[in-house]
């Protein structure tokens, strides 16, 4: 039996295996505990603390929660990205690497995740324990706890990064930044409008919406590549065909962060114009996948053309007064990031599938070599 990393090992190499990015991980955690505990106790020495709302117990494991989120997720992507020579890198596909920006937005995007989460627990306990109180010795306590584990989870999520974990991270952040702009926009009937009237004031739930369309823009960009460059291609035409397909992608991330960067009540125009650019970028990818990315599976391309078709109907509807423009946009945002996170899912499937199959001709090319030893020893 193989013996544990000494702490010597884990601390020179902490992405070198499983247990060496565990360790590491609870030493990450154990650290953010600590911090927490020091900063908590003069801020809530002597008060007993609320779960919810301002100067809460809540906010603080938000904020700092989100801070050291973000921050352990920098950090694992660094010493991966150090260690890469040493073949630890899960995400690590030839010809495709992560820069500083994607880092940067991956980063944003679990110190995001980590602050909702947090408020959303917050809220659910407030509701719970109506009229409860935190004493100070626990609210401590617990602030450490919860640092502990932002960073716990942040180290974790950078150092086991895969294309499929980078989905789901994509789906998550989408789904918590949109809900939370929802649920504290300054307009209650902000729905009678259209999706983009959350990203009109001037509010944090408008900063919140369009922070979440700009960061979610990047990762799309990200995805992108990485997702093009695991495509098989043994041809010019191959190569051609993959370009068009990541040109078609990028466009989607790119016109997903300009939806966010330009106001709809500021640059209406822009606006329009790029929300109606991703769209037509869409259905254009959908229509040519088939062509474009012969190995992909007919059941997947066939679900490209029913998205399409649904987002045409709900337009029609819209047209004739049944939908107003939210209920249309919501949707074809949902079918439309569902599509981009199960076309990465296919595209890791087509790698394995091809790298199963080139581990198969390698050992048949070894029996016939073997067997022609034996003949010749014979």
């Amino acid at each position: 039996m193989r013996e544990a990393s000494s702490w010597r090992r884990v601390f020179a190499r902490p992405t070198e295996s499983a247990e060496s990015v565990e360790s590491f991980a609870l030493v990450i955690g154990t650290i953010a505990f600590v911090v927490g505990i020091v900063v908590a106790t003069p801020l809530f020495w002597g008060r007993d603390l609320a779960i919810s709302g301002d100067g809460s117990l809540g906010e603080f494991a938000a904020l700092a929660g989100a801070l050291v989120a973000g921050a352990s997720f920098v950090v694992s992507r660094v010493l991966v990205r150090r260690d890469l020579a040493r073949g630890t890198d899960p995400f690590e596909v030839p010809g495709a690497r992560l820069h500083w920006f994607d880092i940067v937005a991956l980063g944003v995007a679990n110190a995001v995740i980590a602050l909702l989460v947090w408020l959303g627990l917050a809220n659910i306990l407030e509701r719970s324990f109506i009229g409860a109180v935190v004493f100070t010795l626990p609210a401590i306590a617990l602030a450490g706890v919860a640092l502990a584990l932002s960073a716990y989870v942040g180290f974790l999520s950078g150092a086991n990064l895969t294309p499929s974990l980078l989905s789901l991270v994509l789906a998550v952040f989408l789904v918590v930044g949109v809900i939370a702009s929802m649920l504290s926009a300054s307009d209650p009937l902000w729905w009678q409008k259209n999706l983009s009237a959350l990203g009109m004031t001037d509010d944090v739930s408008a900063f919140a919406f369009n922070l979440t369309l700009v960061i979610a823009g990047v990762i799309v960009t990200t995805i992108a590549r990485y997702g093009t460059t695991s495509l098989p291609v043994e041809t010019a035409v191959d190569q051609r065909r993959r370009r068009t397909v990541r040109v078609l992608l990028v466009v989607i991330g790119i016109f997903l962060a300009c939806v966010g960067i330009f106001h709809v009540d500021d640059f209406f125009i822009v606006h329009n114009s790029v929300a109606t650019g991703m769209a037509v970028a869409f259905a254009v990818l959908v229509f040519a996948l088939a062509r474009l990315v012969p190995p992909m599976p007919k059941a997947f391309v066939v679900l490209g053309y029913v998205y399409v078709a649904v987002i045409v109907v709900l337009g029609v509807f819209f047209a004739i007064g049944y939908y107003n423009l939210t209920a249309v946009e919501l949707v074809a945002a949902v079918l439309i990031f569902s599509w981009i996170i199960v076309f990465l899912r296919n595209v890791g499937a087509i790698r394995q599938r091809d790298a199963g199959r080139a581990a198969g001709a390698g050992d048949d090319d070894a029996d016939v070599a073997a067997g022609a030893s034996a003949t010749a020893g014979a």
